[in-house]
């Protein structure tokens, strides 16, 4: 179990630093940072806090749908936007999205593969679901979708409403949501580690 938690942990740092990366070089994010980049814009809420409030509510409708969460979905929620807001107040890469774009291009780039590598140890773990793979599963539970569909329309749903809010996309958020899949297949390889079947539903 120690080792499982240690695990969890770099999984889910990792997992903030690659959306530091990808926010610092200003080409766009994935859709869930869209949103919570847009919320933050007209709330005036720092991102990380920003992250963690809809991480929460996130949290609290799967929970409804009976998805039960394990001990790394609530680390899921306060890690990652503890670390994305002491990222994102240090002078580190401050000035990136002035820099190159070969460069910026590149911050994009690693930032996935660092979300990707960090999903792998942290989904690895076996220690519960983020709970935005806990919401996918309880509107594949509710509706009997299949979980890509879910996940498909759940993500376009997240993206539209980060975009009408002003959220930070870009060619970015192109390459996220079509390399993130593949990245996280080739972590999971790399890090030999296995992905969780399937969350624990709660009984009724």
């Amino acid at each position: 179990m120690t080792w499982r938690l240690v695990k969890l942990n770099v999984g889910l740092v990792l997992f903030a630093v690659g959306l530091w990366l990808g926010l610092v070089a200003e080409l766009g994010v994935g859709p869930w940072d869209v949103l919570t980049g847009g919320l933050s814009k007209q709330t005036g809420v720092r991102f990380g806090l920003m992250a963690i409030v809809v991480s929460v509510v996130v949290l609290l409708i799967g929970i409804a749908a009976r998805v039960r969460p394990g001990v790394g979905t609530l680390l899921n929620v306060f890690v990652i936007g503890a670390v994305l807001d002491r990222l994102l107040t240090s002078p580190l890469l401050a000035d990136l999205g002035e820099g190159p774009m070969a460069l910026r291009l590149t911050a994009t780039l690693l930032g996935i593969a660092t979300v990707a590598a960090g999903s792998a140890l942290y989904l690895g773990a076996h220690l519960g679901p983020g709970p935005r793979d806990g919401l996918m599963v309880a509107i594949h539970l509710r509706t009997g979708w299949r979980v890509g569909t879910a996940r498909a329309t759940l993500e376009g749903v997240v993206l539209v409403l980060g975009v009408l809010l002003g959220g930070p996309v870009g060619v970015g958020t192109v390459l996220f949501a079509l390399g993130i899949g593949p990245a996280v297949q080739v972590a999971f390889r790399v890090l030999r580690q296995t992905p969780v079947r399937r969350p624990v539903e709660a009984p009724a």
